[in-house]
């Protein structure tokens, strides 16, 4: 029975536009689950840190997380806390971060913006071409994100969304079914019981898989 090898940087080795993700992290502020792999046909996949995790700064400790089995797309982006230039003040001016030439307490540099949280994404998750997930989302197993959505509230499992902002286009299947992907959780299954299951998994069939 073939097993991915999933300690790889390349699923493929004839392709080096796609990667598991989880082998080109580096930072611990960025969690990755096995299997999940980032395409991207611009830029180098490695670069990801860079390239799709923005203002992600040390003086937040916000993380991002992303669960088993997700695919996304080149051009992702994850836009984090500092990001969010903040709204209690009268002036969205980033005053503390120039606090040097403003002769301000460098201590108060996180008034600047407004923490809204980690980005945590489930498992299972679908992140089309090009679509932003904005600081403190959560989007849930099963989930699919539309090309260039601008993800700025918490997405449902095994729902679509699309637009900008991303508003919910539809489910993917009944509640019922829903529910009981989300008990088995297939995604945590041994290797060898995934791969037993790939044909039940794929058929669209819950009745096969359950």
């Amino acid at each position: 029975m073939t097993i991915p090898d999933t300690n790889k940087l390349y699923p493929r080795s004839n392709d080096h536009q796609t990667i598991y993700l989880k082998n080109a992290i580096t930072k611990d502020n960025i969690k990755v689950g096995d299997y999940t792999i980032y395409n991207d046909f611009y830029n180098d996949p490695r670069d990801f840190e860079k390239n799709n995790v923005l203002y992600q700064y040390p003086v937040n400790n916000d993380k991002l997380i992303i669960g088993k089995f997700c695919s996304i797309a080149c051009k992702a982006k994850f836009l984090m806390a500092s990001g969010n230039h903040t709204l209690k003040s009268l002036s969205t001016y980033p005053f503390p971060i120039l606090y040097e030439q403003w002769g301000l307490d460098a201590g108060q540099v996180r008034d600047a913006w407004d923490n809204k949280g980690d980005i945590i994404v489930g498992n299972d998750v679908w992140i089309g071409y090009d679509a932003i997930i904005m600081s403190g989302v959560k989007i849930g197993d099963g989930a699919i994100i539309g090309t260039r959505a601008i993800v700025t509230n918490d997405v449902p499992p095994y729902t679509i969304v699309g637009g900008i902002p991303a508003k919910v286009i539809k489910k993917r299947f009944s509640d019922d079914i829903i529910l009981k992907l989300l008990k088995i959780k297939w995604w945590d299954w041994p290797d060898e019981k995934i791969r037993a299951n790939i044909q039940r998994i794929q058929s669209g069939n819950i009745a096969e898989l359950v």
